[in-house]
């Protein structure tokens, strides 16, 4: 029986699988990064998503990640927000903003109508066919 092993996606060792998809090493710095963070908050409940980075030393998209997971919550941080993934616009939950979210709705819509009136169109033409085929004179 083989073991499961990888490649850490972070560090680039070698390591046996788990859940979190992280060698020891960097899943024990990982959550000392977590830790940093949440302690950085306590102590600065007004700081802002750059801040936070910058007095931790934490990349601003594993804070997001750590947002996002649920782990760190920002509910009582007025400052925090993280970015849009269409547009950057600053947002302070899921992976688009309002604007991104309808502009897609409506993309979608749009799209769904186009294949509407393609269908209707072509049906539309194959009756007539028939139709001028039936009713021609001899």
């Amino acid at each position: 029986m083989g073991m499961n092993i990888d490649n850490c996606p972070r560090c680039g060792k070698i390591y046996v699988k788990n859940q979190f998809q992280l060698c020891p090493t960097c899943l024990k710095d990982l959550e000392q990064e977590y830790e940093k963070c949440v302690k950085y908050l306590r102590e600065n409940k007004k700081c802002t998503i750059y801040e936070l980075s910058e007095g931790t030393g934490v990349q601003i998209n594993q804070i997001t990640r750590f947002i996002r997971e649920g782990r760190i919550s920002i509910y009582d941080h007025p400052g925090m927000s993280y970015a849009c993934d269409v547009c950057g616009t600053a947002i302070r939950e899921g992976h688009i903003c309002e604007s991104c979210r309808t502009k897609f709705s409506k993309d979608i819509r749009n799209l769904a109508e186009d294949e509407t009136r393609k269908t209707e169109n072509s049906k539309q033409t194959i009756t007539y066919n028939i139709l001028n085929k039936d009713n021609k004179k001899h």
